[in-house]
């Protein structure tokens, strides 16, 4: 039997299409977008800009608010660590996050915290969510950062990212949002124009892993973010990114982003049959899910299943299902999850939490033999 892939919210697919691209990029449009010499040149800076709308089109900015990156992880350090210079320069030594972000976004405020910055975490209750009244009394003339991210990598909970753009909508902050998970997915959110800054990744989207973007919104038309570069080399991606694009990947992404929005209410739809069945087998399972599920986007789940460690559940079940116990970043030290522990999650439900995450058009797992073999290792 084929062990059914539940593990999406660590990486997905790549779409057969964008798959057709990346190679047709690779092996016959392969010129340099930085050649401007000669056609091979100008077609792979034309397949460049042409995905550099396409990923803007998801949030509806413009092409040349795009950065290409590596992925989410180097986006969120380029926006926050980027900000340095700025903060200095202006006095500002004050930033907000949640003690739930993904530790693309909490190890880099960890090292500004440790150069004398002031952290203010803000701690997501049992529905998941943070307080947004929480986050406004937490501001300060002097807060020049908020780090927010969309959907919860682990539980799939949304954060007030609309809430929080009305009320610092005459702020002067930076308002930056980790939406490695949600970027394709849902849609209305993202499009806020508070919303200053974006990461999103390729392989979170059906797209090949090595490949992202930052969007830097100007705002009200004039102001750019002004973020300093992390690296020198080069001069590419308006000075911030220096080295080669890498275009097969570029390109892909692009697509994956143009076909995310195209086919956004079939995949939805799918995504929710498919987040009843889940919800149905952990109710058979007695298990107890995490989070608000009404506050969270269909597709992850994290549920902790009472009496069983996650690990034995994983093991027990891996020749019919392929699921985890956290985020793929830290999953090999198999430490308890910070993010349900920020929920004030403990004991048995907190060791039993396993994350089940799946792609709109994921093959069902046998749920009735899941269920069979977690009852068997309940009993022993």
């Amino acid at each position: 039997m084929t062990v059914v892939y539940f593990d999406a919210a660590a990486t997905t697919k790549v779409d057969h299409r964008v798959a057709d691209l990346v190679y047709r990029h690779l092996v016959d449009e392969f010129g340099n977008a930085g050649s401007r010499t000669h056609s091979y040149g100008s077609v792979a800076r034309a397949a460049s800009e042409n995905a550099r709308a396409q990923v803007a089109a998801v949030v509806g900015a413009d092409l040349d608010e795009v950065i290409f990156t590596s992925g989410a992880t180097e986006a969120d350090n380029m926006a926050i660590l980027g900000l340095i210079e700025y903060a200095r320069q202006n006095g500002k030594r004050h930033i907000i996050t949640s003690a739930a972000e993904h530790k693309a976004v909490l190890e880099p405020i960890e090292h500004l915290e440790k150069i004398g910055f002031d952290v203010t975490y803000l701690r997501p209750n049992e529905s998941g969510q943070i307080s947004v009244a929480e986050l406004s009394d937490s501001l300060r003339e002097d807060t020049f950062l908020i780090s927010i991210m969309h959907v919860n990598n682990e539980i799939g909970i949304y954060q007030p990212i609309q809430e929080i753009c009305r009320l610092i909508a005459d702020h002067p902050l930076f308002f930056h949002v980790d939406a490695a998970q949600g970027f394709g997915k849902e849609l209305v959110t993202l499009r806020d124009p508070r919303i200053d800054m974006i990461s999103a990744s390729g392989h979170k989207l059906y797209a090949p892993k090595g490949v992202g973007a930052l969007i830097t919104r100007r705002r009200n038309g004039r102001l750019s973010i002004p973020l300093s570069p992390l690296m020198f080399g080069g001069g590419q991606e308006r000075t911030l990114r220096p080295g080669t694009l890498p275009v097969a990947l570029v390109a892909g992404f692009g697509l994956a982003c143009e076909l995310a929005v195209k086919e956004h209410s079939a995949r939805w739809s799918s995504a929710k049959e498919i987040e009843a069945q889940v919800e149905k087998f952990v109710r058979d399972a007695n298990g107890v899910v995490n989070g608000d599920r009404a506050k969270s986007i269909p597709f992850i789940l994290n549920a902790s299943f009472p009496g069983l460690d996650s690990e034995a559940f994983i093991v027990a079940t891996k020749g019919l299902i392929a699921i985890s116990n956290g985020s793929a970043c830290t999953s090999s030290s198999y430490d308890r999850s910070h993010v349900l522990l920020s929920m004030g999650v403990t004991g048995e439900r907190l060791d039993g939490a396993v994350r089940f995450s799946w792609m709109h058009d994921s093959e069902m797992p046998p749920f009735d033999q899941v269920l069979k073999v977690v009852e068997s290792i309940s009993i022993a």
